[in-house]
């Protein structure tokens, strides 16, 4: 089966307008392609409807007038809502539309959106990403895809106005299990950057100095070389908030029990991201794990001397 998808002619729905959603969504737009969208918060979608996109009163009314639906929203029960729920994407999809879920979700529901959307001819595919909201600008996120390999071939048009890295992985529910494989080492890997700058700073060392040195040698890693510089500058905001990446780890941690998996270090990274969710920065960026391990040392981050 090919499928074609031609700007000016091949019809988007995005689902999700959110910290990277937007940005998303707005590639799509720029390349040529024709936009509907919805968001619980329509003011969200503002910069959208301003390079051209049209606003829908729900999920199925974006399905109703798209030939491919993307989805990016919070926790797997609004994946659910918006594609499986009774005004939902699928119930307005006509057969032969792709949707898309590029939420980070459960990979057996992906699997069960999959089964839904076969029988009643329309294809699926769950595209969860890596890159924050500064990949998500730039348009080089990291795409992981999972579904039928003739319809992730004829999306990836479209996946390259979003992401620089795009790998089918196997069936549906791949792409969500290799987004799992992404966050358990973002999650071990955050514990040491924040402890890492910690150490520095006790020690009296110039933290931006100190960056220069361990940022391009064996150490260095996407969150130290991004994420590090923000959390010397007490820049907290959300590229990607610990609501859901707490939701991630809930996700890995019960995929690795159904395994049979020990996972000691993902165990202790959600733990103490649960502490910086109890000191009130839900809605904070993830490296503000920093502000609860300097808690643990008596060090109010913010307030130090830069």
């Amino acid at each position: 089966m090919a499928i074609e998808l031609t700007p000016g002619k091949t019809r988007i729905g995005w689902i999700g307008t959110g910290v990277m959603g937007s940005s998303m969504c707005g590639h799509l737009i720029a390349a040529g392609y024709e936009a509907t969208v919805f968001n619980r918060s329509a003011d969200k979608a503002r910069r959208l409807l301003e390079m051209g996109a049209k606003l829908a009163t729900s999920p199925r009314a974006v399905a109703e007038t798209s030939d491919v639906v993307f989805t990016i929203v919070g926790f797997p029960r609004d994946v659910r809502e918006v594609t499986l729920g009774e005004k939902g994407t699928l119930a307005g999809a006509r057969t032969g539309s792709i949707l898309v879920d590029m939420t980070t979700s459960e990979p057996a529901l992906a699997v069960e959106i999959a089964e839904a959307a076969q029988s009643k001819g329309v294809h699926s595919v769950d595209a969860p990403v890596s890159g924050g909201d500064i990949g998500a600008r730039e348009a080089r996120l990291s795409i992981m895809i999972g579904g039928e390999k003739e319809v992730v071939d004829g999306l990836r048009p479209l996946f390259e106005t979003m992401g620089k890295t795009i790998v089918h992985q196997g069936p549906a529910g791949a792409g969500q299990h290799t987004k799992m494989v992404n966050q358990i080492l973002i999650a071990t890997n955050m514990i040491g950057v924040c402890e890492a700058l910690l150490y520095g700073y006790r020690a009296g060392l110039d933290l931006d100095v100190v960056l220069q040195s361990v940022g391009s040698g064996a150490a260095g890693s996407w969150s130290l070389n991004n994420l590090g510089p923000r959390i010397i500058a007490g820049n907290f905001e959300p590229g990607f908030f610990v609501e859901h990446f707490l939701k991630d780890m809930g996700i890995a941690l019960a995929e690795s029990r159904r395994m049979n998996l020990s996972l000691p270090g993902l165990a202790l990274a959600e733990q103490l991201y649960r502490a910086v969710a109890a000191q009130g920065y839900d809605r904070k960026g993830t490296h503000s794990l920093m502000l609860a391990l300097a808690s643990f040392s008596n060090v109010d981050w913010n307030a130090r001397k830069k």
